[in-house]
């Protein structure tokens, strides 16, 4: 099953910003376009930047514009590690995207020994390194394999375990499991961090929001700790630069999951 996140809003769009957003025509160059067993990939081009997207949905890029330059802004979540724990020497990185986040956590963190970085589909390591400058290391370890399978054969604990995994229509559900939090606690270091992407209204804590509220208790119940980062910034950095509207439009947003198995500094 695949959680949709067009199926988790709440609230509809204002009237008003709607008829804006959708006379927004964005004209595209395709760059590179291929069917996988996975997932429909188009490289795409347009005046804000560079894109992957898989079928119609941007999954990963880099933006360029006056407004706002860098990452898709919601990736900037994934630096908080560093700024709890500035020694993270091992890192399990699931779901490359671009991996210009890999490059950031290189610069970044100087004890580092190895990234892992896992990915299924076989694509995205050469669309990485051909379209988005990604130039590998001999810190960077790849496996292409599926996510589960590497979690319940490898033997590896990591101080930093990102996953950020979406398909054509959203995020296979195997994802938001209890059995899944187990392996990835089961890979953490005892200081090690876990940092997950998944989809929400923006509403986070409506009674009408059952499924994150549900994944939020999966959560609580797995780990020591959690913070949860409600990408409504980073939403509206996406509506200015592609839209120029100052406000969010769609009741869909990027929740950042932040947990460990230590208590988490209060302020971060």
């Amino acid at each position: 099953m695949t959680i949709i996140p067009e199926d988790l809003t709440i609230h509809k769009p204002k009237k008003t910003l709607l008829e804006k957003f959708n006379k927004v025509q964005i004209k595209e160059k395709t760059l590179l376009k291929v069917k996988s067993n996975f997932h429909n990939i188009k490289v795409v081009e347009n005046n804000f930047g560079r894109f992957i997207k898989y079928k119609d949905t941007y999954q990963a890029g880099y933006i360029k514009n006056k407004f706002y330059e860098g990452n898709l802004p919601y990736i900037n979540y994934f630096l908080i590690p560093y700024l709890i724990n500035p020694n993270i020497k091992t890192i399990l990185f699931i779901g490359l995207g671009t991996g210009i986040i890999l490059k950031q956590y290189e610069m970044l963190f100087k004890k580092l020994k190895k990234i892992d970085i896992v990915d299924i589909e076989e694509y995205i390591f050469p669309i990485a390194e051909k379209y988005f400058d990604f130039k590998p290391s001999d810190k960077f370890n790849f496996f292409l394999q599926d996510a589960f399978v590497f979690l319940k054969e490898s033997k590896s604990k990591y101080d930093l375990i990102v996953v950020d995994v979406a398909g054509d229509e959203g995020i296979d559900e195997r994802f938001t499991t209890e059995e899944y939090l187990t392996l990835i606690k089961q890979h953490l270091t005892k200081n090690g961090i876990f940092v997950s992407n998944m989809p929400s209204s923006i509403d986070i804590y409506n009674n009408k929001n059952s499924f994150i509220l549900n994944l939020i208790k999966t959560y609580r119940n797995t780990f020591e700790d959690i913070k949860l980062y409600n990408g409504n910034t980073s939403n509206k950095i996406f509506y200015k630069v592609f839209f120029d509207i100052d406000e969010n439009v769609l009741d869909i947003t990027n929740l950042i999951i932040i947990s460990s198995n230590f208590l988490l500094p209060l302020h971060m």
